[in-house]
C-alpha cells in the first residue's frame, strides 16, 4: 500500500509534454533507458505511455521510424543539390562581394569542380593568403563565441524571431548590456536571417465608427483559424486578443466550434477579466453573425465587423494568427485533439508572459498590463 500511495499520478497534459520531451531526447541520441530516466519514470511507463497517447502502435512506430530515415536520407540529398546550384549562382558575376562569400565560392569550385586552390582564387579574384587565413569567428580567440552559440540556440528554439527580439531577450530576460547593432551584425555572419514576407498593401474603407484601443478593456479582437490532427480531422482555434495590451485572452481548441460554445467561453473571459470590453472587433463569419451571440452582446458590448474580405482592418488578431502559425501550428503535428489543446494553450500562456513587443517598449502583454494605467477616451465612437 505504500508503494501505491508514494507513486505519482500524471494527467493527460502532463503524459503529452514529457512524449513530446522524450522525442526531443531521442533526437540528442538518448538510448530509451536514459530518456526515462530523465524524466524520472520507467521505461515500461514509457512504453504504456506512447501506446496510449502516441496516436500508433509498435508495427506502425517501425514503419515510421524507417519511412523518417529515408526521408532524411533524401533531404540530405536534395540540399546537397540545393547548396550546389546555389553556389552557381553566388559565383555570377557581381554578386561575390565580401571575402566570407569569395571562400565559400572558392570551396564550392574545389569540391564540386575539382579545381585547384590556386586557379580557383584567380577566378574568384581572392588572394591566396586571404582565403587561408580563418576568420576571427572560427578561431577560439573569438571574444564572441559564447555570444554566437547563444544566438544559434536561441534561433533554433524560436525559429520565427528575429534579431531584435533575440536582441530584447538578451537585455531584458539574460541582463546582458549588448548593443543591438552588435546582435544585428552576429545574427547575419551566423546566418540566422528570417525571410519576412511582405504582402501586397491593398486600400481597405471600414463601414464601421472607428474606436481606438487607446485603454485596456476597449477593444478585444476575435477570430478563428484551422489546422488538422494527422489523421485528417479538422482542429478549429478561437484567439482573443486585448489589441492595447495584446494579451491573449481566449483559448478555446474543439473540432467544431458553435456560436453556443463561444458564447459559453466569452462568460468565462467576461467573469475572469472583470467585465465585457467597450467593443468586440471580428469578421462577418457564421459564429460572428449568429442570433446567439447577438443576443449574449446585446446591451453589454458592442459589436464592430469589418467589411467582408478586408482582414487587414483587424490587424491585431490577424498578426497573432500568422505567429501562432508560423512559430507552432506549422511546427507541429498533432496525433490528438489533447495535444493540440495542450501545446497551443502553452504558446498561448507563453505569448503573454515571455513574447517581448517593440510597441509596448520591449515588455511582455502581462508586464504592459500590470503597469498600464491609461483611461478611455472615446472620440468618435458610438458604442451601444
Amino acid at each position: 500500500m505504500s508503494d501505491m500511495a508514494g507513486r505519482k499520478r500524471h494527467s493527460a497534459e502532463e503524459i503529452v509534454r514529457k512524449l513530446r520531451r522524450a522525442d526531443e531526447l531521442a533526437a540528442t541520441g538518448m538510448s530509451g533507458e536514459e530518456i526515462a530516466a530523465e524524466l524520472g519514470i520507467s521505461a515500461a511507463t514509457m512504453y504504456n505511455w506512447r501506446r496510449q497517447y502516441g496516436g500508433v502502435d509498435t508495427d506502425a512506430a517501425k514503419e515510421l521510424k524507417e519511412l523518417r530515415e529515408q526521408n532524411a536520407r533524401l533531404k540530405r540529398l536534395l540540399a546537397d543539390a540545393e547548396l550546389e546550384k546555389d553556389a552557381l549562382r553566388e559565383i555570377a558575376p557581381g554578386k561575390i562581394l565580401s571575402p566570407a562569400a569569395r571562400r565559400r565560392a572558392v570551396d564550392m569550385l574545389k569540391q564540386v569542380m575539382g579545381m585547384s586552390e590556386r586557379f580557383a582564387c584567380k577566378v574568384v579574384g581572392l588572394h591566396r593568403s586571404t582565403y587561408r587565413r580563418l576568420p576571427a569567428a572560427q578561431t577560439q580567440a573569438d571574444p564572441d563565441t559564447g555570444l554566437r552559440a547563444w544566438l544559434r540556440s536561441y534561433a533554433t528554439k524560436h525559429q520565427g524571431h528575429g534579431f531584435r527580439r533575440a536582441w530584447a531577450a538578451l537585455r531584458f530576460d539574460e541582463g546582458s548590456q549588448v548593443n543591438k547593432k552588435k546582435v544585428h551584425r552576429l545574427w547575419r555572419e551566423e546566418g540566422l536571417q528570417v525571410r519576412e514576407h511582405s504582402p501586397r498593401k491593398r486600400a481597405g474603407c471600414s463601414s464601421a465608427s472607428p474606436v481606438d484601443a487607446d485603454a485596456p478593456k476597449v477593444v478585444w479582437a476575435l477570430d478563428f483559424q484551422f489546422d488538422s490532427t494527422v489523421d485528417g480531422r479538422a482542429v478549429k482555434i478561437a484567439s482573443m486578443i486585448d489589441e492595447h495590451t495584446r494579451e491573449s485572452l481566449l483559448h478555446l481548441v474543439e473540432r467544431s466550434i458553435t456560436a453556443e460554445k463561444l458564447v459559453a467561453e466569452l462568460e468565462k473571459v467576461f467573469t475572469v477579466r472583470g467585465g465585457p470590453p467597450k467593443v468586440l472587433r471580428m469578421d462577418n463569419g457564421p459564429e460572428m453573425i449568429s442570433h446567439a451571440l447577438q443576443q449574449f452582446c446585446s446591451d453589454r458590448v458592442g459589436i464592430v465587423y469589418i467589411p467582408p474580405g478586408t482582414p487587414w482592418n483587424n490587424g491585431f488578431i490577424e498578426s497573432f494568427n500568422r505567429r501562432l502559425r508560423s512559430e507552432c501550428l506549422n511546427r507541429n503535428h498533432w496525433t490528438s485533439l489533447l495535444e493540440a489543446r495542450v501545446v497551443i494553450g502553452d504558446f498561448k500562456l507563453e505569448h503573454n508572459r515571455r513574447h517581448r513587443h517593440s510597441a509596448l517598449g520591449y515588455l511582455t502583454p502581462a508586464e504592459y498590463a500590470a503597469r498600464c494605467s491609461h483611461t478611455h477616451h472615446p472620440v468618435a465612437c458610438d458604442i451601444n
